[in-house]
């Protein structure tokens, strides 16, 4: 008796169908339009996750240095980068950026502490 693949065959169409639901034109209805949609989707979204990471730490880099132009005295990006690894003091971009947004005090009080030697 041979095997016939319909439900397998239906189950992963379907799954594919759903997955480009909210394309346009034949992208979300034609099976083989479909799938080569889906998996330049999934390109695009690993490529996108990636890219995300990049975009983020740029964004922390033009918040600190804008934060360090407020201030009177203050050292560029690049020293202040530097003067936070020589004392040993483990804030990163992040957390830096967060600082100049929510609490800028605070972030005039660390790079005063940072240029003081």
């Amino acid at each position: 008796m041979r095997v016939k693949t319909g439900t397998v065959r239906r189950k992963h169409h379907k799954k594919v169908l759903s997955r480009t639901k909210g394309m346009r034109m034949t992208r979300n209805r034609l099976f083989s339009v479909a799938k080569q949609a889906d998996l330049h989707a999934g390109q695009y979204a690993f490529h996108g996750r990636k890219r995300r990471k990049r975009d983020m730490r740029k964004l922390w880099i033009q918040r600190i240095n804008a934060g360090l132009s407020a201030i009177d005295g203050a050292p560029n990006y690049s020293r202040l980068i530097n003067a936070l690894k020589v004392k040993n003091i483990e804030l990163d971009r992040k957390i830096l950026a967060d600082l100049v947004v929510s609490d800028p005090q605070t972030f005039q009080s660390i790079v005063a502490f940072t240029i003081t030697k």
